[in-house]
Parts: structure tokens; C-alpha cells; sequence
């Protein structure tokens, strides 16, 4: 781009001195003639210095005219686009109150003369970033250049701005610390960077990087300031979207993290479930970030949610109504939000192994709402409050008398014994489950109407199944059965007794016993969830028949050892304390992998704790 500038300072001093400078050709017409060219000037139109004043019709051949009659139209303060036409050149003028700067736009595909003011020219005009240079010896520092990146970025066209403070870029939202930073680094004549949010022309705000540096001439004084406006939106929004996540992190950490904690601690000291869910309410209460909370249960007789324990907030009546989050975190098994009111309510379901235990709620009225990450943590401390819930439900399990007797009916072969009853025609019933050591769980059932053989090769087609023959004779055989699914062991994580287990033809009927304060239809499902084709028999309420008994059995098995324990049961199940004997110690020795002394010697030790414990003397 070159430029021919009418000014009145044609002879020299500062003004000479810093058009000397310009990468621009600068010409000063006063009168009419050309007074003054500095050396991109000469370069550009082959003038000699000692060769002016000079008029300009020569140097522009046909087109001073044309440029001298819309310098002449052009009013002080507006810019006006005049086309040559001609292969080489476009004019642009700007007009001031002091004189007229004209720039020369060079057209086409036609290469400058190769000067390297020339090249330094193209390279700042075609620079990806913007550039531009203000006077700070002219009123308000005024622009004087801008290259074409700069009215890329703004959407200001060189008329717009040349001749107007680069504040024009400005706006409500700009910073003004950085604006004064600015400021200060000009008045301090030093480079200076910042990055605050300007405005395009059409009014769209974008985050700007602003370098301004002062450019002194040989003695060392500013002449002009060039500045470098790139646009950093992207990477800018990316910073402040990572500093106000940052900032929403340690925000729930600090607010949630001793909450967890001290959660925690209530579900691992609490001795019953109504001390541990008061508790946990009365934590959450005590949070700063939140109101307070409550906890509920849906009854299944009016399907409504009754609260059953409450800290820091009133709730409306005994129960929660069908538009309350509460009730779609049930029905999802999911966080469900409601923040449309002054309240925010969160609800949390309370599931743990598959069985509802109820639903908690929080609830705040801050400003800030429940984001994804707050709700995951509290998530987390709603399964941590399940946990404990059904670690208090299932250790009432021996303790109550009260109780729900449920009666099912399976045809899902993925329970084992019905798929093994269905391969082999055997009827199998379950007699107990027994912990082995190192083992895990394995349940024990006699078997009728099938050999040891064929139940083996029954179980060997099934996946995480196996089976060992204990004892056999007359057809019948006790059995030994570890499975993956293992549904005793399931049902007794939910706080279920498996009473009976009898399996013939394909299907199996199980009878369960429930404490009355766990939520049996939770129970139910869940076992309709796990295996297809289950059929409830009967559901009745009792009171737990033969407690006393099992808990004597409870006492005895904590006394004996596991070698004592397991002779003892193998050999009443084996019959060996019939007569005549079915089965010899020697066989019953050689199922434990033991001697027959060895064998002996643990069933003599076993019967001596059975007697103490039947006469009072343990």
C-alpha cells in the first residue's frame, strides 16, 4: 500500500523526521505542489530531493486531476474511495482538519518494485495479525495506518478509524485496569500487553491481545506508536471456562468434601437405620452450601413417599406429592433436580444391591445450582447411606420375630438347581449354605432320582457352576454346590432368609422369610428383575417360627471349628448316626481330605460342644 499525505510541515523537523521513517511514500503538497517526499516516496515515483517543490501533475500523469477534484469533495473528517481505473492503483482519501492523507492501493496480481521498503510494506499490510500506527504528536493520538488484518478483526474500515483514538475498539465490558495499564505504558513511552474484551463495529464483543510499543527515531525521541491486535477469543473462553470450573471444583470440594467424610463415619457407627438416616440429615442440615434434607420411603399401600426423617427444612404434610423430584428419582433410580422455585430439591435414590431403601433429598436456595459434579458426589454419599441402610436391615434379619413369609415359584434356568433338575429328573432340596474357607459360599442339597455321575455331567454344561459329589448311596446323594450366582448368598445381602429350596422338573420353590421393616416389594422385584418367570405363591405376615432354635444353632456354630463344624454336619447329613450306617468315617475322612483319625477326632470334638451346649455347660 503507498500513501501520499498533504501536510503543513513540508520542510522538516519532527514531522519530516518521522515521515522519514514510514515504510509508506509520503508526498507534502502545499499549494498545490509537492514541498516534500520521503524516501519510500522517492523510491516509489523517482523523485530527486534536490528536485522540489515540483508540481504533481508529472508524477501522477492524468490522475492528479481526478484526485485533486475529490480531495476538493471530500469534507474535513470523512473518507471517500476513488477507482483510477487503471491496472495499477486505487485511491483511498481521509481528510483532516490538518491536511489529507491518500493512500495508493496497488490492484491485481502486479508485482511493487522490489525495494525493501517495499516488501517491509507488504509484509506489515498482509501480517495475519492487526497493526496499526497512531501520532502522539497530533490531538489524542490519532491512527494513521491500519493494514488489512486489523479491519478483518474489527469490521472498521480504514476510513472508519484513521484519524480517531483507538479507544473507538471499546466498550462496557472493557476492562478498565487494562485500559489503564495501556495508558500508563504510553505516557511512560514502553512497550506494554493486555488482554481485555473490545467491539467490532457491529457491535459483537471479542477478546482482544493489544500490544502497543513507542517508535523512536535516531535521537531517541517517540514519534509514533505502533500497536498488534490479534484476536485470542478462542483461547481466552477456553481459559475462563477452565478457571470457572476450577472455581465450581474447589467450590464442591470444599463444601462436600468433609461432608462425605463425616457421612462415613455416621453409616459405620450408627446402630440402627432410624439413628443413621436422623444423622445423616442433621450433617447434611449442618452444610453451610445447602438448607437441610430429608429422607423417605414409599408406602405401598398408598404409594405415596412418607418422610421418615427430616433436618433444616419443613415438609408440607406426612407424605410427598407425585410432581416432587423424589418421586421420579424412585421411579428412574436416578438424580432428579427441581430448581425452578426459590428451593432447589435434589433427590437421591437410596439403592443398594438393587433394592430401594427410600429417597434422599437436599435442599439449597443459593444462587448456584447443582451442577453434574456436585450431583455425582452426592450420589455417591446417597449409595454410601443405602450401604448402611442394608447393613442394618440385614442384621435385623436374626434378630426379629417379625416377618413376611413369601412363597415363589422359579423357572429360570439361570437358578442352577432348576436347570439341573430339568437335565437330570432329580429332586433336589436344599439343606444349608456354609462358608469354606478360602472358598467362598457353597450350599449343600440332597439329590434323589439321579446318580452322582449324571448331576456332575448336569453341572459341567453350566457356566461358574460346580458340583462335588459328597456322599452317595441308595440313590440318593448329597451334594455340594458352588455358584457364581450363588442366589442364597444374594438374598441374604438384601436381609432375606432362604428357608426352603425344593427343585423338580424344571422349577424350583423357594420360601423366604422378611423382616416386616424392609421393603418387601423392593425385595420382590428384585428378584423378578434377576430371574425370568418368577410367580409369587403366597405373602403373609408371621412371626418367625423356631428363633430360639436357630439361634442356639447360631451360638453352637460360632463355638466349633470350621474342620469340627464341617465332620459334624457331613456326618448327620451323610446318616452316619443311623443305623445300620450308610456311609463309613473312612468315606466321610476321605470328602474332607483328611485321615479317618483325623476325621474322627474332629466329629469327637464337634458332639462334645453339642452336649455342653444342649446340658447348660457351655
Amino acid at each position: 500500500m503507498d500513501s501520499v499525505s498533504e501536510t503543513h510541515d513540508p520542510g522538516g523537523g519532527t514531522a519530516a523526521t518521522a515521515l522519514e521513517w514510514f515504510v509508506d511514500p509520503v508526498l507534502a503538497v502545499t499549494d498545490g505542489v509537492i514541498t516534500f517526499a520521503n524516501e519510500a516516496a522517492r523510491t516509489e515515483f523517482d523523485l530527486q530531493e534536490d528536485a522540489l517543490p515540483r508540481e504533481p501533475e508529472p508524477v501522477f500523469d492524468s490522475h492528479w486531476e481526478r484526485i485533486e477534484a475529490a480531495l476538493t469533495e471530500t469534507t474535513v473528517g470523512t473518507a471517500r474511495h476513488v477507482s483510477l481505473e487503471t491496472a495499477e492503483y486505487d485511491v483511498r482519501i481521509h481528510r483532516g482538519e490538518m491536511g489529507a492523507t491518500i493512500t495508493f492501493e496497488r490492484l491485481g496480481e502486479q508485482e511493487p518494485p522490489a525495494s525493501d521498503r517495499t516488501v517491509k510494506d507488504r509484509a506489515i499490510n498482509e501480517a495475519p495479525v492487526g497493526i496499526t500506527i497512531s501520532d502522539p504528536n497530533r490531538e489524542d493520538n490519532p491512527l494513521v495506518y491500519i493494514n488489512e488484518a486489523y479491519e478483518e478483526i474489527t469490521g472498521y474500515s480504514y476510513e472508519d478509524v484513521v484519524g480517531r483514538n483507538c479507544r473507538l475498539l471499546q466498550g462496557e465490558d472493557s476492562d478498565p485496569e487494562a485500559i489503564a495499564e495501556m495508558r500508563r505504558g504510553i505516557g511512560e513511552e514502553r512497550p506494554v500487553t493486555v488482554e481485555l474484551v473490545n467491539y467490532r463495529k457491529d457491535g459483537t464483543a471479542f477478546w482482544n491481545e493489544v500490544t502497543i510499543a513507542p517508535v523512536r527515531n535516531g535521537d531517541g525521541e517517540t514519534t509514533h506508536y505502533v500497536g498488534f491486535q490479534n484476536d485470542v477469543t478462542p483461547r481466552k473462553e477456553a481459559e475462563l471456562e477452565l478457571e470457572r470450573r476450577t472455581e465450581e471444583l474447589e467450590y464442591i470440594l470444599e463444601r462436600v468434601q468433609g461432608l462425605i467424610q463425616d457421612v462415613t463415619d455416621v453409616v459405620a457407627g450408627s446402630t440402627s437405620r432410624s439413628e443413621l438416616e436422623a444423622a445423616v440429615c442433621e450433617r447434611i442440615a449442618a452444610e453451610e452450601a445447602y438448607d437441610g434434607a430429608w429422607i423417605g420411603e414409599r408406602d405401598p399401600a398408598t404409594e405415596r413417599i412418607e418422610v421418615r426423617e427430616r433436618a433444616g427444612v419443613p415438609v408440607d404434610g406426612p407424605s410427598i406429592g407425585d410432581d416432587h423430584p423424589a418421586v421420579e428419582a424412585l421411579d428412574t433410580h436416578a438424580v432428579a433436580v427441581d430448581g425452578d422455585g426459590d428451593t432447589t430439591h435434589a433427590s437421591f435414590p437410596l439403592r443398594y444391591n438393587g433394592i430401594d431403601y427410600g429417597v434422599l433429598t437436599v435442599c439449597t436456595d443459593r444462587d448456584r445450582p447443582i451442577d453434574d459434579r456436585e450431583s455425582v458426589i452426592l450420589s455417591a454419599l446417597a449409595r454410601a447411606v443405602a450401604s448402611g441402610v442394608n447393613a442394618r436391615e440385614t442384621s435385623r434379619t436374626l434378630a426379629t420375630d417379625a416377618v413376611v413369609a413369601v412363597d415363589i415359584e422359579l423357572t429360570d434356568p439361570a437358578f442352577t438347581v432348576v436347570a439341573l433338575s430339568a437335565a437330570t429328573d432329580a429332586r433336589l432340596e436344599y439343606r444349608r449354605s456354609v462358608h469354606r474357607t478360602g472358598d467362598g459360599t457353597a450350599s449343600l442339597f440332597t439329590a434323589e432320582g439321579a446318580s452322582g455321575e449324571e448331576l456332575r455331567a448336569a453341572a459341567a454344561d453350566l457356566s461358574g457352576v460346580s458340583l462335588e459329589v459328597l456322599v452317595e448311596h441308595e440313590g440318593s446323594c448329597l451334594i455340594e454346590l458352588t455358584d457364581d450366582d450363588d442366589p442364597v448368598g444374594w438374598l441374604s445381602d438384601r436381609g432375606v432368609r432362604t428357608q426352603t429350596i425344593e427343585s423338580q422338573g424344571g422349577s424350583a420353590r423357594l420360601s423366604l422369610e422378611i423382616p416386616r421393616s424392609a421393603n418387601v416389594r423392593s425385595v420382590i422385584e428384585a428378584i423378578e428383575d434377576r430371574y425370568a418367570g418368577t410367580d409369587v405363591v403366597s405373602f403373609r405376615q408371621r412371626e418367625s417360627e423356631g428363633r430360639s432354635r436357630h439361634e442356639f444353632a447360631s451360638r453352637l456354630e460360632g463355638s466349633l471349628t470350621d474342620r469340627q463344624f464341617t465332620a459334624l454336619q457331613r456326618a448327620y447329613l451323610a446318616g452316619y448316626f443311623e443305623w445300620p450306617r450308610p456311609t463309613t468315617g473312612e468315606e466321610l475322612a476321605q470328602t474332607m481330605d483328611v485321615s479317618r483319625p483325623t476325621f474322627h477326632e474332629h466329629l469327637r470334638g464337634a458332639e462334645a460342644k453339642l452336649c455342653r451346649a444342649f446340658f447348660g455347660d457351655d
